[in-house]
């Protein structure tokens, strides 16, 4: 049920901060015109429309905070003036009170704070939309960070998801594309990942995990979980030193190696994503550092580790399948991918959807990453799609926001980057070895217990189809001797 007062709150600060002259500008001559009929239209004059739109979405909450946070890193589709303010979002929302913040660290440990921690800076580090942070030092000396969910939090996302949910419901019901874009089923999947993303026991198993998975890395660094000091709302993780990946200056000004960087980048993506089918599912700017102690070897230091992807087995093969048929350019088996997977229809001409993927893909190649836009190629695709009505896949969705981060990332280190010929040896070399004879034996080892007992009841099965075999038989000769 959605709270009647959640949707008035809504509308309240839409109309505050977004239905403006400031915000609509020239472009809509209607929307300019309603907009004089906005009482709230003429205060706040001194905001610029950038800080009208900041101020909407931080007074919203968490939900549209992240829709900020994603906009913030597509320069290539929002204004400068717009994206300096939405690259705010990503760890300096207004914090709530430390004092507050204490008292929640010493109900979660029930003592005191000076029993807990050898001092502890009652001023944040960062502030974001579902948690702040401090720093912090252990009684043993070591520097750590402390996350503090914010408080009530649960209760206005549970709100902001029953709009949601009503408005995926209306597209599904009143757009005749809406069944296939399962609108509601993409909302149960955002809302499973920032429920996800409150429980902090779960971030700091992931941060674990991914510590463990690049535990020997030269270009990529996971801090320590210290578990004795970490509970649900609570997180102690070691404290990193780096320099913000938006600090492209402070880059230049030491002489680091942006090719080696922004090559590195790509190269942690695929590796989460196929060597490891886990990955990083929030690598906006706010949550990757680097450091540079090493300016010709620069290694990325991450945080954040509260929205983490997964991918089954027949996801991480199909996409792999998938993305190296499209760098070389083979549309076709692109298209019969899209086919046996179940996405397209299985009556889909190949031929014909060979050809809609080629005229949207060819354009693309041998061309820096500075004249490619993933947006509109994506948006050219589902444009495609939709002729062949394929279906969206839910489970893809963080896959989808990571290569946006992806894309903005590569732009802003190094716009020349050619993500093609990146990205091709890795893949090349993952197939190989899922190819290989040795992964080959390893699956099977992996997987003997459970088909070893499979072996083991087949004398039992291919007895009892014999028996019912036989005993058809017996009772097609009774029926001939009666006749």
């Amino acid at each position: 049920m959605i709270p009647f007062f959640r949707l008035l709150i809504i509308f309240s600060v839409v109309l505050r901060h977004a239905v403006n002259r400031r915000v609509i500008g020239k472009r809509s001559r209607i929307l300019r015109q309603l907009s004089y009929l906005n009482p709230f239209s003429f205060r706040n004059k001194h905001h610029t429309r950038g800080e009208s739109i900041r101020l909407a979405l931080e007074k919203l909450g968490p939900i549209y905070v992240k829709f900020g946070q994603l906009l913030s890193t597509r320069f290539d589709l929002v204004p400068d003036d717009i994206l300096s303010e939405l690259e705010k979002l990503q760890d300096r929302v207004p914090p709530f009170s430390s004092e507050l913040a204490v008292k929640k660290i010493e109900s979660a440990f029930k003592k005191n704070i000076n029993e807990i921690y050898a001092t502890f800076d009652k001023k944040p580090l960062a502030s974001a939309s579902i948690a702040q942070v401090h720093a912090a030092t252990l009684k043993t000396g070591e520097d750590v960070v402390v996350k503090i969910i914010r408080p009530h939090i649960e209760k206005t996302i549970r709100h902001d998801m029953a709009v949601l949910y009503l408005a995926a419901k209306l597209v599904e019901l009143c757009w005749r594309h809406g069944k296939r874009l399962r609108a509601k089923a993409v909302v149960k999947e955002f809302e499973k990942t920032i429920f996800d993303e409150l429980d902090l026991m779960r971030e700091a198993a992931n941060a674990s995990q991914l510590r463990r998975n690049f535990q020997n890395s030269k270009i990529m660094y996971v801090p320590k979980i210290y578990w004795s000091y970490t509970r649900d709302r609570i997180m102690t993780m070691e404290r990193i030193y780096g320099i913000p990946i938006s600090a492209i200056e402070s880059f230049k000004k030491n002489k680091v190696n942006l090719k080696k960087l922004s090559e590195h980048g790509v190269e942690i993506f695929f590796t989460q994503v196929f060597r490891d089918a886990f990955f990083h599912a929030d690598m906006h700017p706010g949550n990757l550092f680097v450091d540079i102690t090493d300016p010709d070897n620069p290694r990325y230091l991450g945080v954040d580790f509260g929205i983490m992807g997964t991918l089954s087995p027949v996801d991480q093969n199909y996409l792999a399948q998938n993305i190296l048929a499209f760098l070389s350019r083979d549309y076709r088996r692109v298209a019969e991918l899209h086919i046996d997977s179940g996405w397209v229809a299985n009556d889909t001409r190949v031929d014909e959807f060979e050809s809609a993927i080629r005229t949207v893909c060819e354009p693309i190649f041998e061309k820096p990453l500075s004249e490619i836009s993933f947006g509109n190629v994506l948006l050219k695709l589902f444009q495609t799609a939709e002729r062949f009505q394929m279906t969206v896949q839910p489970q893809l969705m963080l896959l989808q926001k990571t290569l946006f981060y992806i894309e903005s990332l590569g732009r802003k280190l190094y716009p020349n980057l050619d993500l093609w010929e990146t990205a091709k040896p890795l893949m090349t070399r993952w197939m190989r070895k899922q190819r290989s004879p040795r992964t080959v034996l390893k699956k099977f080892m992996r997987d003997w217990p459970q088909n070893a007992e499979k072996l083991m009841q087949l004398p039992d099965l291919l007895f009892d189809v014999l028996t019912d075999i036989q005993a058809r038989q017996k009772g097609t000769q009774g029926t001939r001797k009666r006749r």
